[in-house]
Order: C-alpha cells, then structure tokens, then sequence
C-alpha cells in the first residue's frame, strides 16, 4: 500500500514567542501551536513596505498560520490576528513579564513536540496578565504550572534529599536538588536559598493549578520580593540557560512605583486543601 503523504501546505493557530532578522527582507520567527508544538517558520519578505505579513508576526500575538512545507523551514504564506493583547502592549510591566514568559516557554520547548498544555497555559497567562492589577501572582502561577507539565514539578512538600516531610520553619530551596530541603539537608547543601513558610505555603497553593485560588493570593511587598528572587534562582536550572528578559523585568520594576502590589486591606486566607496544602495568609500592605 502506497504511503500517504502529508499536507504540503496546512493551517494552524499559534502564538508568536519571537523572532529575528533572516537575510535581506525575511523574518524567522519563533511560534508555539496546540498541535505542533514550538516551530521556527520563515516568512520572506516580511520587512519589506509591501509585505502584509509584519503586523502579524510580532511577539505575543495569537495568530492562525497558513503554512507551506519546505526544506529548512516552513514557510508563511498567510497571517491573521486572532489576538494582539493591546493590553499587554501598552503596559511595561504587562510587556516584560509578558516577554519573560515566552522566553521561558522557549527555552524549556524542543521543536516539533506537540505540547497543547504549554499552548494552553501561555494563553491563559496572557489571558489573565491583560486583566492583572499586578504581575507577581500570575508569573509565579505561569513558572510553577511550566515546571510542572514540562517535567520539572519542584518537590515542595518532602525533603528532595533525605524524603523527611518539610515542617514549618525556615527550610532550603535547591535547584540542583529539584525542589526544597529540609534544615538538615540545606545544611550540607552548597546551592540553596532559604525560604521562608509563608512562600513555601504560597509555592503549594500556586503548584495546585487552581487559577481561582491563586487569584485569591495577595502578597505584601517582602513576600513578593522573595518569592521572585527565588524563582530567579531557581528556574535557570530547569531551562539550564540565562533568561535574557529579566534584565528587562528589572529595569522596568525600577521605574514602577513602590507598593504596587494591588488588592484588599484585610489579610487573605486560604483554608487548609483537602491533600495537607498548608493554609496562606498573605496580607496586602
């Protein structure tokens, strides 16, 4: 029986990640679709003043692509925006944290996987990012649920070392060890930050995946700080790169204003989860 041979032109949805100058007038670009996962596709022409596929292509846009096979990478014939996330745009630090988590998306993707529920985590981010009065609670959310579906869910309820259950005090978070160690193990640990408990308990709520409960979270600034400057240590060791966008996220947190962290005077308190989920109470300054 004769083999049947793929489509040598097919259409489908994706969100641009990036993309870079490719000879005289081309543009590669970077996308991540529901069922092909990352791909690098090459639109000739683009930069040209006559060229109607530019506009569509740029980063963070969710677009539907009509595609042509070819040698090297596939090319694009048509573009439509389905999503600009003006929004996003408009914002520095909707942009940066925006940009932050495309890179990450594509620092932790392989080509030609198909992965739909990296697809569908960015989209919700972006999704939730437009409407976000501040960015700490959802890009923690996107990094620990990225960790999670693409196989490197942080152990935070048991020692990664020794397997002792974490009590309530001052432990260890260690990238090399894939998660957080007890006051023993952090000890005898060369690279390890401390956490505190109520960032571990934060940590666990987000590492649930409920959107609604992680909207609930409202963080007062030093909690906010060290949550993020945990995750800036820790997430290099599952892309296993530099993150070139953080010095972005810097300069643009540098020029925002201080106690930004928006919602509701009174403390915020998550009840204990049915699974041993320690309870959260963060309290907005």
């Amino acid at each position: 029986m004769a083999s049947v041979s793929a489509p040598q032109v097919y259409r489908t949805e994706a969100i641009i990640l990036r993309h870079q100058r490719y000879g005289e007038a081309g543009r590669l670009v970077t996308i991540f679709s529901p069922n092909h996962g990352k791909l690098r596709v090459l639109a000739r022409g683009a930069l040209r003043p006559t060229s109607h596929l530019a506009g569509h292509l740029e980063p963070l846009t969710k677009v539907v692509l009509l595609l042509a096979r070819a040698r090297g990478f596939d090319l694009v014939t048509q573009a439509e925006t389905l999503e600009s996330h003006g929004a996003i745009r408009s914002t520095l630090w909707r942009m940066s944290s925006a940009f932050y988590a495309a890179e990450l998306v594509d620092r932790m993707s392989q080509d030609n996987i198909e992965s739909f529920p990296i697809y569908r985590l960015l989209q919700r981010f972006l999704a939730w990012l437009e409407e976000a009065k501040e960015p700490d609670v959802p890009v923690r959310f996107f990094e620990l649920q990225l960790l999670g579906v693409s196989g490197y869910r942080p152990e935070l309820r048991s020692c990664a070392e020794c397997g002792a259950p974490l009590e309530p005090v001052l432990n260890g978070l260690s990238g090399p060890a894939g998660g957080c160690l007890c006051p023993a193990c952090a000890l005898k640990s060369r690279d390890v930050r401390p956490i505190s408990v109520n960032a571990l308990k934060v940590l666990r709520v987000l590492q649930l995946g409920d959107r609604d409960l992680a909207g609930r979270l409202r963080l007062d600034a030093p909690l906010a700080r060290e949550l993020d400057q945990l995750m800036r240590y820790y997430m290099p060791h599952a892309v296993d790169h530099d993150l070139r966008t953080t010095g972005f996220v810097d300069a643009v947190r540098a020029t925002r204003p201080t106690g930004n962290h928006a919602g509701t005077t009174a403390p915020v308190t998550l009840d204990a989860q049915p699974d041993g989920q320690l309870p959260v109470e963060a309290a907005a300054p």
